[in-house]
């Protein structure tokens, strides 16, 4: 097992899971930050404002670069977050069904050439789901830590129709530009892990 590169500002499984697919090896210190949405702030500036502060709360406790990350869901301009319980759940479901909706990930890493950032916007297709799906889906449980109220990489692929962009990013970290920023700070990749 190789040492950690870099500490993980996040304690998302499929954050860390996605870096391991890429062999980066971390340590994780998730950091809890104020997440409430500015005024006027646009879904862009707010992941993107989320994922710098969570590298910059995690930078007293390692010496390492540090990711921080964050993603929305967007529809009609409104931000989907995690849903707080099965009603709000079964809402964000209902709002996305038979449409198109944006998935924000920013991704900032802060490390010998300060902070670098990038953010990915995703169009997802959703295909008509119905109450009955809702229901069964908010009982697996799946939904209820993820922003929007669903997983692609999980039991909710069944009601992705198409995307447009990265499906990393979605999962919750653009490994294209999130290996772009790493090798411009000097993190190696493809390590065992």
């Amino acid at each position: 097992m190789t040492a950690p590169v870099l500490c993980l500002a996040s304690a998302s499984p499929r954050r860390r899971a996605l870096l391991a697919s890429i062999g980066v090896p971390v340590t994780v210190h998730p950091c809890d930050i104020d997440e409430t949405l500015q005024v006027g702030e646009s879904a862009q500036a707010y992941v993107q404002r989320l994922a710098v502060a969570k590298a910059e709360a995690a930078a007293p406790f390692t010496h390492l670069p540090i990711l921080g990350s964050d993603t929305a869901v967007v529809v009609d301009g409104r931000i989907l977050g995690k849903p707080a319980n099965a009603e709000e759940g079964a809402e964000m479901l209902r709002l996305l069904s038979g449409r198109c909706h944006e998935v924000l990930t920013a991704v900032a890493i802060s490390g010998p050439e300060g902070m670098l950032s990038s953010c990915v916007t995703t169009q997802v297709t959703m295909r008509e789901i119905s109450a009955d799906e809702i229901v069964a889906y908010w009982r697996t449980g799946e939904p209820a830590d993820k922003a929007g109220g669903y997983a692609i990489q999980g039991l909710a692929a069944i009601f992705v129709k198409q995307i447009q962009g990265s499906h990393s990013a979605v999962v919750g970290l653009p490994l294209y530009e999130t290996t772009h920023l790493l090798c411009r700070q000097g993190v190696p990749i493809w390590q065992r892990v």
